[in-house]
């Protein structure tokens, strides 16, 4: 016999018709709703028109898809629940113990999805590094950090591709700008906005002495063509320079890298990773409309949290995390409280309880 009681599922009171946001049948019905419009001839006279559509229709899929295994995996747990009531043999407890956790990890699931109810969550995710106090020490920690990330997105499915990165001189990186491509990878990744203070044994110290390192993560959602970002042309001031590398024949002899200044804001952004200058210039746009969109998505979530506590803990600026590598071993989110004593898995990627904490504490305090 197992050595403990599987633990009971936990269905609420309407989980039976999947209420509120477990509207099965509305999303069935909004999605026959864009199948007839996909469907109509004229709807392809303009096919990027239609873009929007079919990605609501490919988001749709997926939580349809989601919703419907989450029903197959309770009706499964409560048949096998009913057979251990009348029969508790080790093999039939063993099964419900399986299936349980096939029902909590698709719960898991489900909640993390009505946790990215927001327009932009949907969009792919551009993600910068920027070391700040703490000199090669702090260079270090933003490659820690990226190599975190990247794994991450890895274990996620998501495409990584980098748009932007300068290498520290002795180690490490100056800054790095990744875009994350996937499902929801904006929404998974906002949270990791702010200040992230590393605290270890320095490499780079002779005399071994503990050092503290800061590194600032920016996270924005990458604007889609269909959503319009007004930027004038006399706001900005375009810049090429020639773009950095490690040397010898990798060295790039043209002025192909592109820095573009936003004048009212004061944003600066630049591109050196592709060859071309208008590939760059392109990029670094992007990235410009995609730090305007967030601007504007910040003063809309300001004037809605001005009297809420987690504003002061999500400002940029704050300082969000502690990953503390001695005289102890502890990753502290300061915002939630989470704490996770595996930090060399954290660093390897597995973040996932650090987020959906966050859009745990993000979405009761936005309500």
């Amino acid at each position: 016999m197992p050595n403990s009681k599987p633990a009971a599922p936990r269905f609420s009171k309407n989980s039976t018709a999947f209420g509120g946001v477990f509207d099965v049948a509305g999303l069935k019905k909004r999605m026959e709703e864009l199948e007839a419009e996909l469907a109509k001839p004229e709807a392809w006279s303009d096919p990027e028109a239609m873009t929007p559509l079919l990605k609501e229709k490919s988001r749709l899929g997926g939580r349809i898809e989601n919703l419907d295994s989450l029903g197959k995996a309770r009706g499964e747990a409560e048949e096998w629940l009913e057979m251990a009531e009348d029969e508790q043999t080790e093999e039939l407890l063993s099964t419900l113990h399986d299936q349980l956790d096939v029902l909590d990890d698709r719960l898991t699931k489900t909640e993390m999805a009505t946790l990215l109810g927001q327009e932009e969550d949907a969009s792919n995710a551009l993600l910068a590094i920027h070391p700040g106090a703490g000199g090669v020490d702090a260079q270090d920690w933003a490659e820690m950090l990226l190599r975190m990330y990247r794994r991450f997105c890895e274990r996620q499915g998501f495409e990584v591709k980098v748009l932007d990165m300068l290498d520290g001189e002795e180690a490490g990186i100056k800054s790095v700008t990744l875009q994350c491509s996937g499902d929801y990878a904006y929404g998974l990744l906002k949270g990791e906005t702010g200040i992230h203070r590393l605290i270890r044994i320095s490499p780079f110290d002779a005399s071994g002495r503990r050092h503290t390192a800061f590194a600032s993560v920016e996270v924005l959602p990458d604007v889609d063509e269909d959503i319009e970002i007004e930027v004038k042309e006399e706001d900005l001031r375009i810049d090429v320079f020639r773009s950095s590398g490690p040397g010898g024949q990798h060295v790039n002899k043209t002025n192909s890298a592109v820095r573009i200044t936003h004048l009212p804001t004061g944003i600066v952004v630049s591109c050196q990773n592709e060859k071309s200058q208008f590939k760059n210039k392109d990029m670094a746009m992007k990235i410009l409309k995609a730090r305007l969109y967030r601007a504007k998505l910040q003063e809309i979530e300001d004037s809605k949290r001005a009297a809420h506590a987690i504003k002061d803990a999500i400002a940029w600026g704050s300082q969000i995390r502690t990953y503390t590598l001695q005289p102890y071993r502890l990753v502290k989110d300061h915002r939630t409280n989470c704490e996770i004593g595996n930090v060399d898995a954290v660093l390897d990627g597995e973040i996932d309880e650090l987020l959906r904490n966050y859009l745990l504490t993000f979405h009761a305090g936005s309500e």
